[in-house]
């Protein structure tokens, strides 16, 4: 016998009662303060559904107990079980007024038999978290400043919520995840169990298990290759293929992420068992240790992308179309990895189908941080022996789930509270992960912890990192290159100014001074600065501005700068990182989404709008590639690189302008690239002389104030392009006077944008709509063209509409 079931998502009601108020579901006869409730769904979910709660002013929920209510009497009697994928946190599980169950763990699944009569009743109870987090637990050996309260190491939930100036302090409660009821259903396998590998001779090896109430065995089909199953007892079945040359799994931005089906055939009737990809994922750490490199299918992969927030802090979502419109931006954007850091919460099963199909790798660490976890305690320890054993049996045939890590920032915690490297690390990251790791995903590399690896566990230059160096730190853009990262699982951290349409719809107040915006910027606990101050430093620096002056007297401006100047400095930092010369083998931005609109981590936005960021990664992530740095007195290095699967065939233009117009030097050499391979040659080989690019020698003026590269294919077509300011930016300002014209093609909207004069940060707004590229440097000489694809909810028959805007234009335009 197998299974199959029906979503208990509607009918569900809530009420809130004083902690420990009702003992059982009876106590709740004479409450009439119900309310409908969405399953899965969170409290806060529910309340903000019937206007009772503001996310932008959250009230604690820590205190309430929340009941939950299902009648069943409409389902037909027999035998059954009842799933429940997440319950957020202690739970009681009633039924028919009796208590059936009880959970701990926000992140481990249940499943409770039950026998339908045809007049049953279901109830939760969420018990307020308040009381438990007041008890005491073994004594820890350290205590962290970012979390509170201390007693959050003692429970199985998530941090969101939970870090004050990190994010808004919405408690997670309720039944987050699906409840579910299925019955017995013969001939339907079911306990799938699945392994997929790829060998270093190319050849795929698909391990899989189920159960399955047949005495005969089926046959088992993937990628062309059919096997009959293995009896292994009573309805248990398991069969072993072998795929010589099976087509590989790779990232979007190294070739196809090939996903194969799995299917079952008994008595010529096909059963889908699920897909997998096959690939081989290493971490190379270098002769002396101290490196970080993820090698896919044997190929060195620079990993780039951003640190996964959530897409909803409230609804803790988890469905396919809450995470599709996300997560096909981040590979829009280029990106190849995504992180889910261990103050977030796990993923589903969704999460991980699409980053298979759009070839995402996913860093996920285990839901620690920061605190010492009590080893010592077995009903813990067996608590989360179960949550790991299960997120990583349902992510099993996952391809995307790339690294697994013990945590975030146990280690930097106790290093950075001055106690010795002995009390860093314990068996949480040492023996207990790993070992759940080795049985149950071997494929996926461990790390112990993020950051770890060097002389200190934050030291960057060895190991994983955490980098702020560029960032909070205020250090130079060239602490980039003196930094020595290897890999940064986390850096780049901004409070990122949204859009105007995002700020006038949802924030619309004066910037930094008006408190409701700023109780939106991040800022560290107990700091004296927060990170609109890392964000102004750097608009001082690129553009020779005073912020606060600049606030005050032209806000417009001083907003656009600030935009512009994020843009700037992840842009220019990851030129640093991914020349070919460079110790850095990836990094992920500190964060993908905000959890609320406004100046935020995120690099898109709390409503899914692109920031100004987003666009600037999106050009320094291309797969196809041309940077520029600045060797001082060897000169300025032109890096070409070529990481997809198939081979370029380039022209290499170079072009030094003076007051951005005038030609002072150009050169172009066509270039042939192997799939994944850079080659980096000085500028004076495309010049055929010497030119003072980078203006180091200072022999007279400037002849120049911005050098331009371009990749441009056999069509004329721009793949990249690249720019290099020997003076500064704020030097290669000119007036320009910016041109545009709207068409329209098979494939949708086009705006076709020039300009007389080299010009800075051109901005596209058009309501609406998302430009596949903005914030970014146009030069003289060609059409620059521009495609505007209509969001979720605009209708596909719409014009677009909207202005542009360049720093140093004459005037904005509309269109």
């Amino acid at each position: 016998m197998s299974e199959t079931g029906k979503a208990l998502s509607t009918g569900w009601r809530m009420a809130l009662t004083a902690a420990n108020a009702a003992a059982d579901p009876a106590a709740l006869e004479n409450l009439s303060d119900f309310l409908d409730a969405p399953v899965p769904g969170t409290v806060a979910g529910a309340l903000e559904r019937a206007g009772r709660f503001d996310r932008t002013a959250p009230v604690p929920l820590d205190h309430l107990d929340a009941w939950y209510v299902l009648d069943l009497s409409s389902e037909a009697p027999g035998e059954a079980v009842l799933h429940f994928d997440g319950l957020a946190t202690i739970t009681e599980i009633w039924w028919n007024g009796a208590l059936a169950l009880s959970s701990g763990s926000m992140f481990v699944r249940h499943a409770l038999p039950v026998t339908l009569t045809g007049n049953d009743h279901l109830a939760l109870c969420f018990r307020a978290l308040k009381p438990h987090l007041e008890k005491r637990g073994p004594r820890a050996r350290w205590r962290p400043q970012m979390i509170t309260p201390q007693g959050l190491r003692l429970v199985r939930t998530t941090l969101l919520g939970r870090m004050p100036g990190w994010c808004p302090e919405v408690h997670a409660s309720g039944p987050w995840r699906p409840v579910r009821l299925t019955r017995p259903t013969p001939a339907i396998a079911t306990d799938i169990r699945l392994s997929a590998r790829l060998h270093e001779n190319g050849k795929g090896q698909l391990e899989i298990g189920f159960t399955l109430d047949s005495a005969m065995a089926p046959v088992v089909e993937c990628a062309g290759v059919s096997v009959e199953a293995i009896p292994n007892g009573e309805r248990s079945f398991s069969a072993s293929l072998t795929i010589p040359g099976v087509e590989a799994w790779w990232p979007h931005t190294h070739g196809t992420p090939v996903l194969h089906d799995i299917s079952l055939v008994m008595d010529g009737v096909r059963q889908k068992l699920g897909r997998c990809g096959f690939r081989r994922i290493e971490i190379d750490r270098g002769a002396d240790g101290r490196d970080f490199a993820l090698f896919v299918n044997g190929v060195k992969i620079f990993c780039r992308g951003a640190v996964w927030t959530n897409a909803d802090i409230v609804d803790l979502p988890g469905t396919r179309d809450r995470y599709e419109p996300l997560l096909k931006l981040a590979a829009d954007a280029h990106m190849n990895m995504l992180r889910i850091g261990g103050t977030m919460a796990y993923e589903t099963p969704d999460f991980f189908a699409l980053c298979d199909e759009l070839g995402i790798l996913v860093w996920q660490d285990f839901q620690f941080a920061n605190f010492d976890y009590p080893a010592n305690d077995p009903a813990f320890v067996a608590t989360v022996q179960a949550e790991v054993s299960q997120f990583l049996d349902a992510t099993a045939a996952s391809p995307s789930l790339a690294v697994l890590c013990g945590g975030s920032e146990i280690d930097q915690q106790a290093g950075m509270l001055g106690l010795p490297q002995a009390a860093w690390a314990g068996p949480w990251t040492l023996d207990i992960l790993p070992a759940l790791v080795a049985a149950h995903r071997p494929d996926v590399p461990y790390v112990e912890n993020s950051p770890s690896g060097g002389a200190m566990p934050f030291a960057p230059n060895a190991g994983v990192a955490h980098y702020y160096g560029v960032g909070a730190y205020c250090r130079p853009l060239e602490d980039a290159r003196r930094a020595e990262v290897r890999f940064a699982a986390e850096s780049l951290a901004f409070a990122n100014v949204p859009e105007q349409e995002t700020l006038d719809t949802h924030l619309p107040v004066p910037a930094v001074h008006d408190p409701r915006w700023k109780a939106r910027v991040p800022r560290d606990r107990g700091a004296s600065w927060d990170f609109e101050d890392v964000r102004d430093h750097y608009l001082g620096l690129l553009y020779e501005e005073d912020p606060a002056r600049l606030r005050r007297e032209d806000p417009s401006r001083y907003l656009d700068l600030s935009r512009a100047a994020v843009a700037e400095v992840m842009e220019a930092t990851f030129t640093e990182w991914r020349r070919e010369q460079s110790t850095c083998n990836g990094a992920l931005v500190w964060t993908y989404q905000d959890l609320l609109p406004g100046a935020g981590w995120g690099i898109v936005d709390a409503t899914g709008l692109p920031k100004s960021a987003w666009h600037a990664l999106r050009r320094a992530f291309r797969p196809v590639q041309v940077t520029l740095s600045d060797e001082g007195t060897n000169g300025l290095d032109v890096h070409v690189l070529n990481e997809s699967a198939c081979e370029q065939q380039l022209t290499l233009e170079l072009a030094c302008l003076r007051h951005g117009r005038q030609t002072v030097v150009s050169g172009k050499r066509d270039v042939a690239l192997a799939p994944h391979s850079a080659l980096t040659m000085p500028a004076t080989d495309l010049f055929g002389a010497f030119f003072d690019t980078t203006y180091a020698f200072r022999f007279g003026p400037p002849a120049h104030d911005v050098t331009v590269g371009r990749l441009v294919d056999g069509e004329g077509r721009m793949v990249a392009e690249a720019f290099h300011f020997p003076r500064g930016r704020a030097k290669a300002m000119a007036t320009s006077l910016l041109s545009a014209e709207l068409r329209q093609d098979a494939e949708g909207w086009v705006l076709d944008l020039s300009t007389d004069r080299f010009v800075q940060s051109v901005a596209i707004e058009a309501e609406g709509f998302v430009a596949d590229d903005s914030w970014f440097h146009l030069a003289p000489g060609r059409v620059k063209p521009i495609r505007l694809s209509p969001r979720i909810g605009t209708d596909p028959a719409a014009k677009p509409q909207g202005t542009i805007r360049g720093i140093g234009a004459e005037t904005v335009i509309s269109f």
